[in-house]
């Protein structure tokens, strides 16, 4: 029973972070035109398939405001890359650092 009640507190949690970040990314990357909706957990930020056509001026917005709303600095751009790749990548990275 505890086990499931925690289990829950996490995917609630997790699905919580996601909304932020795609509230986020919609607000530092100028993209009125997109709803949450519009943004897959699973797909490629800045692959032509996420619709959200990200540039590299996009990419600094979003370290920037994960560097302001949970305190987590991504080094370089490499990093950057490989962390900042879907929405449900991302939200595992935030989680695991706030639980760190």
């Amino acid at each position: 029973m505890i086990t499931a009640m925690l289990l829950l507190l996490y995917l609630l949690d997790l699905e919580k972070i996601k909304l932020d970040i795609k509230n986020m990314i919609i607000q530092e990357c100028e993209k009125e035109d997109i709803t949450v909706e519009d943004i897959k957990d699973d797909v490629e930020l800045f692959s032509p398939k996420s619709g959200l056509d990200l540039d590299s001026l996009d990419a600094l917005s979003i370290s920037m405001a994960l560097k302001r709303m949970y305190g987590i600095r991504l080094g370089d751009s490499k990093e950057f890359r490989r962390t900042v790749t879907t929405i449900d990548k991302l939200a595992e990275f935030i989680k695991s650092k706030k639980d760190g």
